[in-house]
């Protein structure tokens, strides 16, 4: 809008220039013509030269309007730049000089204690050290996910780059450095600011080291969505497999009337059991459960053959005849929350995205809190002492009826419930829909106690008897346990001599 009435401005003064010009050319020949006439036209020639004056004073006046307004418009620019992108480009340099100055890189910050100490993880050319083992639990690993594998390889490519690039003054016997050059290097993410490379390269005849220290600031946040997310129509059809076990099914219907009757009122519940033993028992706590609380979306579906998870989900699943609905694969042994269904679904979305919760697996009551039980609500709680996440559990999942029938179900071919759930998963990943991995703070494993049969094979037995020692007790809980006779005797041992003293 400020440069529109310039162009139209200097154009006028160019083509009064030009006018002016032109009168000047004709005025100095009138000159030179009236110079031979007679002495009595002085006072016509004065007239003229008069006219002359008037019109270079205007033109001085236009050329210093010109002058003004080029000056304006020079101002003007500092706020509307005429390069669009060289403004964008020197923003952006500025904002990475901003992160850069923010972050932990030429001094560090004061901390308050060890614990608030962001420490770097290490890799070579092969090979990341890490404290945070993730899922794999190793404490190094070559990296397997692609994000993290292609991040430190671009770090390395970039230094190579810097290394080799001709110099001036450079000499022909210049060190060239290659892959195998990269001694090692550390690297940390400050979620806030963004990651910091440290590498160092060595040639093995060689005693000194390049040392190359690089920085990938965060970009500002960048909104991509907002919704209105309505929920109060989205039905949830909970299956659970079962195959006898009664009172472990007595315990979870009565979270279940607790939680998706008294409280959500959105919810289906579909059992698939397995045999005939204790059938009429489930079939009546499900009735006393229909009467009392008026509730009556429940299916109960009776299969005659040996207990299989996988296929009791997919038989739940096909069941269901009626327009595309949100399953929630449960178990018995599970508990949930009001909280957790409806995150379930949230972060679920025929055709776009399934949900996989990471569940926090309780360990042994009896163990962490002795001969005085709280109740089972207040067993719910989120502490290192009293369970763990249980991020190799892929078991609990939240996906429309509609995925799961186009991704073709859970794999037949597979035996043990463990080996159908990673297929399942995997064939999620590989699809085009988005899995949704997080930690839920509503869904809970509840402990129940683990029997390892003596017909078992040794391999078998063994891997067992490690199983259940993770879902007993904490590492140090065990260890505890282990020299609890030693600590017993340091006791006693401790006692007698305060009685002695």
């Amino acid at each position: 809008m400020l440069k529109r009435p310039v162009r139209p401005v200097i154009t006028a003064a160019l083509l009064l220039c030009f006018a002016l010009l032109l009168y000047r050319l004709s005025c100095g020949t009138r000159t030179r013509t009236r110079s031979e006439r007679p002495a009595g036209e002085d006072a016509y020639e004065a007239l003229l030269q008069q006219h002359e004056r008037q019109y270079l004073l205007y033109t001085a006046n236009l050329t210093k309007q010109i002058w003004q307004l080029k000056k304006d418009l020079q101002e003007r620019s500092v706020i509307f730049p005429p390069d669009p992108e060289e403004r964008s480009r020197s923003e952006l340099e500025e904002f990475m000089r901003n992160r850069l100055r923010r972050a932990e890189v030429g001094s560090g910050e004061h901390l308050q204690n060890e614990f608030a100490v962001l420490p770097f993880d290490s890799f070579t050319l092969h090979r990341v050290y890490q404290l945070e083992t993730g899922l794999t639990g190793h404490p190094e690993e070559t990296p397997l996910r692609p994000d993290r594998r292609n991040e430190l390889n671009g770090a390395l490519e970039a230094a190579l780059h810097l290394l080799n690039q001709p110099q001036a003054g450079d000499s022909r016997n210049r060190r060239t450095y290659s892959p195998q050059h990269f001694h090692e290097g550390i690297f940390r993410t400050e979620r806030d600011k963004g990651t910091l490379y440290d590498l160092v390269f060595r040639e093995n005849s060689v005693p000194d080291f390049r040392r190359l220290v690089f920085f990938r600031p965060f970009a500002p946040l960048m909104k991509v969505k907002e919704e209105l997310m309505d929920t109060s129509q989205i039905l949830i059809n909970i299956i659970v497999p079962l195959a006898g076990r009664v009172d472990a099914f007595r315990q979870f219907m009565h979270r279940f009337s607790e939680v998706c009757i008294g409280q959500d009122g959105r919810t289906h519940l579909t059992v698939v059991f397995f045999g005939s033993e204790k059938m009429d028992e489930v079939k009546g706590i499900l009735d006393v459960i229909s009467r009392r609380m008026k509730y009556r979306n429940v299916t109960l579906i009776r299969l005659n053959e040996a207990f299989s998870r996988a296929r009791g989900l997919d038989v739940g699943a096909r069941a269901w005849k009626q327009s595309d609905v949100l399953l929630f694969f449960c178990d018995v042994n599970v508990h949930f929350t009001a909280d957790f269904l409806n995150s379930c679904r949230m972060n679920a979305q025929p055709g776009k995205k399934v949900f996989y919760p990471v569940m926090f697996s309780q360990y042994n009551p009896e163990i962490i809190y002795g001969q005085h039980l709280p109740s089972a609500e207040d067993q719910l709680v989120i502490r290192k002492d009293f369970g763990f996440w249980k991020d190799f559990d892929f078991g609990m999942t939240c996906q429309y009826r509609s995925d799961f029938m186009n991704i073709g179900g859970f794999d037949a071919s597979v035996e043990g419930s463990a080996t159908a759930d990673v297929r399942l998963y995997r064939k999620f990943l590989r699809s085009s829909l988005l899995v949704v991995r997080a930690p839920s703070r509503g869904l809970f494993h509840v402990w129940h106690q683990t029997l390892c049969h003596a017909h078992l094979s040794t391999e078998t037995f063994k891997l067992c008897l490690q199983s259940k020692a993770l879902n007993e007790a904490s590492h140090s809980q065990l260890g505890l346990m282990i020299f609890h006779q030693q600590i017993n005797n340091h006791l006693h041992k401790y006692n007698q001599h305060n009685i002695k003293s």
